[in-house]
């Protein structure tokens, strides 16, 4: 049965793992390959989550790195297959999962191969259905069933960051705030009480609010409060009786939950509100003795992720974690995603040092 050939270059795995078709739910054959793969790496020991595949180093080493990347991609747009392509002057490998996240996952094939001897022990875990509902998620799931498997001392997350280190993630919450009123025809509009309208000082609070910008462990993490729908009216006649406008609460990771929620009552109090959904962010994790061995073996200043990643699951499990991999986030979900091949041997080289302990 075939396998994945990791003697050839990160970048040629990339451009490998990309042709083969995975968006969400279609997850399946490249797991088969993937695990194949890894059952034929003999210094790992290899274990299979529904399309979530584990493999473990079992030295006996003093600590544990987890190092995750999710496998599933989102909706293919005339962007397969991966072709090289330059523009001005610099080398691209274009194409659907190039950013999100096939480059990172590329790489932790490679060094999962080469690394038989690394400083710690490692977990490498490849997961399916990041780009779909919590429910589904992989990851998500390996926690819930056997969170044995994703204990470590520090986890790195393979998110585009553009091979620099990304910091812990913001929260997220999103908030269903919505008017009430009366129908009636629109020529007698008098009679009845137009919910749309009085949907206006909820779009005033959020056009007149400064989010906050707030330190976390050394990191600034950029707060956001937008509305990103509005919904009402059933018919051009008819005064609406119902109005919707969907809120986004990006929120620092020093807040809990529950201060998130309270926030949007604070701004939205006088109206009806549904929290819809809810995710706490991850600190940056980075005051780890284990993290700062990492960024002295990496280089460059850690930056915050702003956006909400797989990382917040490792830091409810006590495991510090960082985003660190190939690609610009920018380009994730694009039509023209297209990942810099210096970045993904960038990548390899950072992790390859540290993992070695060759890092001078």
């Amino acid at each position: 049965m075939s396998v994945i050939d990791l003697s050839q270059s990160s970048i040629d795995i990339t451009r490998e793992i990309c042709d083969i078709d995975s968006v969400s739910d279609r997850e399946g054959p490249l797991a088969d390959l993937i695990e194949r793969t890894a059952r034929s790496l003999e210094h790992l020991t290899v274990s299979r989550h529904g399309d979530t595949i584990v493999a473990r180093t079992t030295l006996g080493r003093a600590q544990r790195v987890v190092i995750a990347g999710h496998i599933d991609t989102v909706p293919i747009n005339k962007n397969l297959p991966t072709r090289f392509e330059t523009i001005d002057g610099v080398d691209y490998l274009w194409g659907r999962g190039t950013v999100d996240m096939k480059a990172g996952v590329a790489v932790q094939l490679k060094l999962a191969a080469e690394l038989t001897d690394p400083e710690v022990d490692i977990t490498w875990i490849w997961y399916d259905h990041e780009e779909v509902s919590e429910s589904k998620n992989g990851l998500n799931k390996l926690s819930q069933s056997n969170p044995e498997l994703l204990a470590g001392d520090f986890a790195i997350l393979s998110e585009p960051t553009r091979s620099e280190i990304e910091g812990g993630c913001n929260g997220n919450l999103r908030a269903e705030i919505r008017t009430r009123g009366l129908r009636s025809h629109s020529a007698r509009s008098w009679v009845g009480d137009n919910a749309i309208h009085k949907a206006a000082p909820i779009l005033n609070i959020l056009a007149d609010y400064e989010a906050e910008q707030i330190e976390v462990d050394g990191l600034v993490y950029r707060e956001g409060l937008n509305a990103v729908g509005v919904t009402g009216g059933i018919a051009g006649n008819v005064i609406p009786d119902e109005c919707m406008v969907h809120v986004n609460y990006r929120f620092a990771p020093s807040k809990s939950g529950e201060e998130a929620v309270a926030h949007i009552h604070e701004l939205f109090g006088d109206y009806e509100i549904e929290i819809v959904d809810l995710a706490v962010g991850a600190r940056p994790g980075l005051d780890a003795p284990i993290a700062q061995q990492f960024v002295a073996a990496v280089g460059g200043t850690p930056m915050p992720k702003y956006g909400w990643t797989d990382v917040a699951r490792f830091s409810r499990l006590g495991v510090p974690a960082i985003n660190y991999g190939p690609g610009d986030p920018m380009k994730a979900h694009a039509d023209d995603e297209r990942v810099p091949l210096q970045q993904i041997t960038d990548c390899e080289r950072g992790l390859r040092a540290w993992l070695s302990g060759s890092a001078s």
